[in-house]
């Protein structure tokens, strides 16, 4: 009898050798090859994310139990006490009020903005490049450049908005310097450099929609209400719900426009989450209750996202 067959006379089954496949040994080397590669190529992002990300987060997180002077070369672990020393504080229970309507402001007003302005862009007019890139202009401007803008638009002297009331017979308020009118102001301004941005995304998934979709609907008689309702804003909801968390994000992080424009007041009437941190850290040198702000700024974050995923994308249709 040949090799090929076994004692009970059965062919024996072909070997790698034979069938030209990769035997048992070659098969893990190059799976060890391939995980060899992927460390090497996956390491250096997880050391930069680990030191650039997740590392000062956890050290922000450390620096909260802590009272220290941002000056001294040693601190003392003083457990939970910034966080019950925060929430007693009328400032700071003020500040997170000030933050919710900041945010909500922003982020609803500029979402309302830019659905509008890349409906109008998206149509066939003379000219439309040039708007969109005027649009779009005010998002790249740095934050200093129109924080100067908006002072001198504002001033109640000098600035534009007193010759467009002056025919009216109303006289210029002091937007920067009331406190009446200073978050108004300050989300009138974020409203301003961000609409651009929105509308770019919102005109991107306009230009990407089916249009069989909006032939069907025309050839049943739905008006343009109607195809805004019962169409486009169904079909938009990807692009919303993106555009909702990354504003509501950025949001909370405005820093540069109110630097420049109020420093958080008059008195603590523009002092957002954000401002009152930095006010701690850098005004007060009081690290410990700036990092607690900190933490608290990121749970909130974390939980606002966490039910936008959880909640708002049910309500997402994609196609």
């Amino acid at each position: 009898m040949t090799s090929d067959l076994m004692q009970d006379g059965r062919a024996a089954p072909p070997s790698p050798a034979t069938t030209g496949e990769p035997g048992p040994r070659t098969r893990a080397q190059r799976r060890r090859r391939e995980y060899l590669l992927f460390a090497a190529f996956a390491a250096p992002n997880f050391f930069f994310l680990l030191v650039f990300a997740y590392w000062p987060v956890i050290y922000n997180a450390y620096l909260s139990l802590t009272d220290w002077d941002m000056v001294s070369s040693s601190w003392h672990l003083i457990g939970l006490d910034n966080y019950t020393s925060l929430f007693a504080d009328p400032d700071f229970r003020g500040s997170l009020g000030t933050t919710v309507l900041f945010v909500v402001g922003v982020v609803a007003g500029g979402l309302v903005l830019g659905l509008a302005t890349a409906l109008l862009l998206n149509q066939r007019l003379r000219g439309r490049d040039v708007v969109r890139t005027l649009a779009f202009a005010p998002y790249v401007l740095s934050g200093a450049a129109v924080g100067t803008l908006w002072l001198f638009l504002f001033d109640p002297n000098y600035g534009l908005i007193r010759p467009l009331l002056a025919p009216l017979g109303l006289a210029a308020p002091a937007m920067m310097t009331d406190s009446k009118w200073a978050l108004s102001g300050l989300v009138l301004v974020y409203l301003w450099k961000n609409t651009g941005f929105v509308a770019v995304v919102y005109l991107a998934g306009l230009q990407g929609l089916p249009r069989d979709v909006f032939e069907a609907a025309a050839l049943d008689g739905a008006g343009a209400w109607t195809r805004l309702r019962r169409v486009i804003l169904p079909l938009l909801s990807p692009v919303t719900f993106f555009l909702l968390v990354t504003c509501t994000i950025s949001t909370f992080q405005a820093f540069d426009v109110i630097a420049v424009m109020t420093n958080g007041g008059p008195g603590t009437s523009t002092s957002i989450l954000s401002w009152f941190i930095y006010d701690q850290g850098f005004r007060t040198f009081d690290a410990g209750r700036a990092s607690a702000g900190a933490v608290i700024m990121f749970v909130l974050l974390l939980l606002i996202t966490g039910f936008q995923a959880r909640f708002l994308q049910r309500k997402v249709h994609y196609q």
